[in-house]
């Protein structure tokens, strides 16, 4: 028997004994850059789907490129100049293929632009959290706006443990008794977080420094010294993961994954640390 009554005597019997999780309901703001951010990435999508059918067309074709890089600019220069058919329906397929590379080529730099903008106009609040995270290696504007968008506020989560839990990346359990059984990642909560986190993982792999685009970011942005603090020990402690993980054979798709989940703890401590300066800057104000 299951009715609206006996729901709500549950629902009160457990409030009270405290075992109820609360839930954080986006914004309008924050909502609103969920959506442009999820955009760009059903985009992307239309991009690698588009230049596997054209890529896939020119092989059943036999024609190949020697020595240039696929989807660089003189790659396609190449297939527009030199690439061309007796058939006026080979033609034609091409033609459609190309445009349709193009087209996608388009939306994504148009929706790029799209965030800039948002991010540039968004509360204090959110556009802080953005700035901040991008300190972080691996994590340029787009990836912490996908961050902050999806997971709102980062001072709801009471631990970076509690954060790992929510975003998936930790390992499912089977243990009965004395047996610990523990296996791949569960894959609960957000599956655009993951994503980003693992991409974003990948760039420690390599020796921590602060060069390139990371060292304008962070001049640019004006960052402060806890935060880029925060940063280098995140680029210390993660390559040394790496680098321990890859001595004892690990799967490299499993190592960047456990990276990802660490990181999750760097981007708390970040997060965390930039929303109370703006609750300290909002109260004085």
């Amino acid at each position: 028997m299951k009715t609206d009554r006996r729901d709500a005597e549950k629902l009160a019997r457990c409030y009270r004994a405290g075992e109820l999780t609360p839930v954080w309901v986006p914004d309008a703001a924050h909502e609103a850059l969920r959506d442009l951010v999820r955009a760009r990435e059903a985009a992307k999508k239309d991009q690698l789907k588009a230049r596997h059918r054209l890529g896939k067309f020119l092989l059943r074709q036999g024609r190949r490129p020697e020595g240039l890089k696929a989807w660089t600019k003189k790659y396609l220069e190449w297939i527009k100049t030199h690439v061309h058919f007796d058939q006026p329906a080979l033609e034609v397929t091409l033609a459609d293929y190309l445009e349709e590379v193009d087209h996608v080529a388009a939306r994504i730099v148009k929706l790029e632009k799209a965030i800039d903008e948002a991010v540039r106009l968004a509360p204090p609040e959110i556009r802080a959290v953005i700035e901040a995270l991008q300190a972080l290696r691996g994590v340029a504007q787009t990836t912490a706006a996908t961050i902050v968008s999806e997971l709102g506020s980062v001072s709801r989560f009471q631990s970076p443990r509690q954060l790992m839990g929510y975003s998936g990346l930790v390992a499912r359990e089977h243990s009965s008794g004395n047996r610990v059984r523990r296996g791949g990642i569960t894959k609960t909560g957000n599956s655009h977080l993951r994503r980003v986190l693992v991409e974003a993982a990948w760039a420690y792999q390599h020796r921590p420094n602060v060069t390139g685009f990371l060292l304008r970011r962070q001049k640019n942005l004006a960052l402060s010294d806890e935060v880029k603090k925060i940063a280098w020990k995140a680029q210390q402690r993660l390559h040394k993961r790496y680098q321990a993980f890859a001595a004892r054979d690990k799967n490299k798709n499993q190592i960047v994954t456990a990276l990802g989940r660490e990181l999750l703890g760097f981007i708390w401590a970040i997060a965390v640390h930039t929303e109370k300066q703006q609750k300290q800057l909002n109260k004085i104000a």
